[in-house]
């Protein structure tokens, strides 16, 4: 594998921690560089703030997922230090050859003992785990109370008319926000800190109650249909004994979340996945106080377009590594899908980077939807659904772009027509509409347009967001 800039940039935990450990090898702070014979280990000191140096490591043994060792204090992973090395890899610094340092030797050997010992693990039989039945008992109890809370207020809510937000108090949702947290109910309790949000812009800002007021009546609707569902499906499980996730919308929309052996439990994974990055955005939640950095991927074999979520809240924002744009061809041995329709969202634990080939590139806009009319289509049925967003991620095929009076608009090859408009709850940080103006003139036949495709209540039309345009021989972004 190539060592590059973006690579290191994709293993540091955040942004800060890349640019410091750039620093660290531009201001020359690392000494003693060495490596192993045959280049999978690369060690040096690295001058701290105390009398002795850091000891840091980097072991390349599996190019695509580096081991990193350091003897500083930092619980961010990797430091500083050893994404610092990797620069000086990077500049093409000179590590002398040497024996391997016994103490990163025995800690190499039991890191290959632990990979064994996982492997193993993988392929024998899997043992059944032991519910507490007594606890998860309690549990949908727990939740069936809750419900029933929820429920009284939504019904006082919708019997009052969403225009008696306005004289509402926000403070009384934040409560029943954190009262939902105590009975397991962590969808629900977002729901509720959103409503608590439209009240303060409300009061705040009477200039956005129009919209504030249809973002509360969509809340509303969602998490009535959410409650109505949930119950009878909570008292299933409560009457069969069944206390496993299950594969369904409704497990994490009530709070539930997936471990990849849950996923995996159900059949919920594919193997030998290849994916291509088609987008990436960061948004800030301000109900759950987390950063959501989403990557839109289009599957190359199948055409389904899936997204990833990483999910950062501020209080832990320093340790949960970002996110950021990926480029070229991941290869996933096994990709998990979380339970959904379209747009699912999809995690992995390893995967194989490497650049796409000019024929997988050329194949790319192949795979949008074969009309507009057949992604208007699908775009509808997903927002007639409830308890699922009220967008749809879309490839459309390009005949021709440009304006129409004062919007944009994409004419597909059928001569069918969609405005290219903004979506206004993502917020000005993601306006990208007006970019097509930067585009290249004459875009080449064959090409398509990735976006989310969405339902204007302004002029009660289907419009388009456009995120990327998708060439036969490159992806050109307009958001990140």
């Amino acid at each position: 594998m190539e060592l590059t800039e973006q690579f290191i940039l994709l293993q540091a935990p955040n942004p800060a921690a890349a640019e410091n450990g750039r620093k660290l090898s531009k201001k020359g702070s690392f000494s003693a560089l060495h490596q192993t014979q045959d280049g999978t280990v690369y060690w040096a000191e690295c001058a701290g703030s105390g009398k002795n140096p850091y000891r840091v490591s980097i072991d390349w043994q599996n190019p695509d997922s580096p081991v990193c060792r350091c003897s500083c204090p930092s619980r961010q992973f990797p430091c500083k230090h050893a994404l610092g090395l990797m620069f000086e890899q990077l500049s093409g610094k000179v590590f002398a050859p040497d024996e391997l340092p016994q103490d990163i030797a025995d800690k190499r050997a039991k890191q290959e003992a632990r990979a064994a010992k996982k492997e193993q693990a993988a392929s024998a039989p899997a043992k059944p785990k032991r519910t507490n039945t007594a606890a998860q008992k309690k549990k949908l109890d727990r939740q069936l109370e809750g419900l029933d809370m929820a429920q009284r207020m939504i019904d006082d809510l919708l019997s009052a008319g969403v225009g008696a937000l306005a004289g509402s108090s926000a403070k009384d949702f934040d409560k029943l926000a954190k009262d939902l947290g105590n009975y397991y109910l962590t969808g629900p309790q977002a729901a509720f800190s959103r409503i608590a949000l439209t009240v303060r812009t409300i009061q705040k800002d009477p200039g956005q109650a129009q919209q504030s007021y249809a973002e509360a009546l969509r809340i509303l609707v969602s998490l009535r249909s959410t409650l109505k569902k949930a119950r009878p499906f909570l008292q299933e499980k409560l009457a069969s004994g069944s206390f496993s996730a299950e594969d369904t919308v409704l497990f994490e929309a009530l709070g539930g979340v997936w471990k990849l052996e849950d996923l995996h439990a159900v059949g919920a994974f594919r193997e030998n996945a290849r994916l291509v990055q088609l987008s990436f955005d960061i948004s800030f939640d301000e109900a759950k106080k987390e950063y959501v950095e989403r990557g839109w991927w289009l599957d190359l074999d199948s055409g389904r377009i899936d997204q990833t979520r990483n999910l950062r809240p501020m209080k832990a924002l320093k340790y949960v590594k970002g996110e950021d744009s990926r480029f070229g061809l991941l290869e996933i041995p096994a990709l998990y899908t979380y339970p959904g329709e379209l747009n699912c969202r999809i995690r992995w634990e390893s995967a194989a980077a490497r650049p796409l080939s000019q024929e997988e590139q050329a194949r790319l806009p192949a795979l949008a939807q074969p009309s507009l009319a057949a992604a208007v289509k699908l775009t509808k049925n997903q927002i007639k659904n409830t308890l699922l967003p009220k967008f749809l991620a879309v490839l459309v095929p390009i005949g021709r772009l440009g304006t129409v009076g004062e919007e944009y608009a994409l004419e597909d090859p059928a001569g069918s027509r969609i405005v290219l408009r903004d979506r206004a709850q993502d917020g000005a940080d993601h306006a990208s509409t007006a970019r097509l103006a930067m585009l290249p003139d004459g875009i080449p036949a064959g090409s398509a347009l990735f976006g989310l495709m969405f339902y204007d209540e302004r002029d009660r039309s289907l419009c388009l967001h456009p995120y990327s345009v998708v060439t036969p021989d490159r992806i050109i972004r307009l958001q990140y």
